[in-house]
């Protein structure tokens, strides 16, 4: 299995996910999110992109190094990805990626993930106003029974 599966998936339906982070204590936090299938804005490989709110839990366990795990399910099938994160946002500005890039990173996320929107310049204050946070996965675990 590889990513084009990932991305074959997400686009069945809508691009909704299980995300799941390890808590401090080693329970797993799990959470719904939207997420699609982007090239890496740095790295330029392929990666599971979503959007997170700034105050989430699962911003606090990536940030003390637990990978994440998306799963996605189409009826009995499912897969899933695992591995490390790289975050990006105002406060977590990467070297070569400048607040217009972040502003367009957030639009094709969103875009990956299916959704469309009538009014781009409102969507894009709300990503701003909000302090909202790019999460990168990058597999290096595929598991599934994709049929």
């Amino acid at each position: 299995m590889d990513i084009a599966e990932i991305k074959a998936y997400l686009s069945k339906e809508s691009g909704l996910t299980v995300v799941s982070t390890t808590q401090s204590d080693g329970r797993v936090l799990s959470s719904v999110v939207n997420c699609g299938v982007i090239n890496h804005p740095i790295e330029g490989t392929p990666c599971v992109a979503f959007v997170s709110a700034k105050r989430a839990a699962r911003l606090v366990h990536i940030r003390r190094g637990s990978e994440v795990t998306v799963a996605i399910r189409r009826g009995w099938s499912w897969i899933s990805a695992t591995g490390p994160v790289d975050l990006i946002g105002t406060d977590d500005l990467p070297d070569g990626i400048d607040a217009e890039r972040l502003r367009l990173l957030f639009r094709e996320i969103f875009q990956a993930a299916g959704g469309t929107h009538e009014d781009y310049e409102e969507f894009d204050r709300a990503m701003a106003n909000e302090g909202r946070v790019v999460v990168l996965v990058k597999p290096e675990r595929i598991l599934g029974n994709s049929h």
